[in-house]
Order: structure tokens, then C-alpha cells, then sequence
């Protein structure tokens, strides 16, 4: 149980709808997606990698992995929080994204830090 604790990365998220970048006539919704990750744990873990589980309002999954975030693997020292502002592009005017960050902790154990489902949605789309 102890060693659980030793490997925790919180996950954030706050959304936004960027009218600017969409074009709803060509079934284009655009979002920004602000995450904070936050080391609760114990020992120093770098992020290396992400995937991502994307779905839009009909039901088509894409699926996206790569390395870091935003061209950085940031290494979070206990306590530590690391930001940053990414988005994705929908056919529908909401969609929802999960997934997780693989990380390798300072004593070389890896990790996954999941990022719970949040939704992407056009204003005034849901109640």
C-alpha cells in the first residue's frame, strides 16, 4: 500500500470552445484543453509519453499516442505541477477525451498517470 503512494500524478483539465478556429458549417468544432499534472507522490517522475482516446458525439474513436507533451518531458519532483494548453478538432459539437501519461519515476519504476474523461462542448450544446 505504502508504495502506491510513492507513484501519483494528479490530472486537471479545463476546456475551452475556440469560435475562432471552427467552422460549424464544415462540421469543424475546435477546443483548447488546459492541463495541470501535479506529483502527489513521493519520488521524482518524468513524463514520457501520452495516448490519448478521443470520441466524438457519433461515436468515432481515434486513438493518438506520442511522445511528451506539447515537444516537453517534464520531470515533477514531489509537490511539483506542470501546465500546459493543447487541442483537438471534432466533426460533432462535443466529443470527450481520456487516456493516460507514462511515466518513469526517479528509481526507474513506470508508471501510468491517468487523465480522466472530460468533455468538449460547443456553449449552449448540453444542459
Amino acid at each position: 500500500m505504502a508504495e502506491a503512494t510513492n507513484y501519483q500524478i494528479s490530472v486537471e483539465v479545463r476546456t475551452e470552445y475556440l469560435p475562432e478556429q471552427s467552422d460549424p458549417e464544415a462540421e469543424r468544432y475546435t477546443f483548447a484543453y488546459h492541463i495541470t499534472l501535479r506529483n502527489t507522490g513521493t519520488v521524482a517522475a518524468q513524463l514520457i509519453s501520452r495516448h490519448w482516446i478521443i470520441t466524438d458525439a457519433e461515436g468515432e474513436v481515434q486513438e493518438v499516442r506520442g511522445l511528451g507533451v506539447v515537444g516537453e518531458q517534464p520531470l515533477l519532483k514531489p509537490g511539483q505541477s506542470y501546465e500546459y494548453t493543447s487541442g483537438s478538432s471534432f466533426a460533432t459539437p462535443v466529443g470527450t477525451m481520456k487516456g493516460s501519461y507514462q511515466m518513469t519515476a526517479e528509481d526507474g519504476t513506470r508508471f501510468d498517470a491517468e487523465i480522466p474523461e472530460f468533455v468538449l462542448s460547443m456553449p449552449r450544446v448540453l444542459h
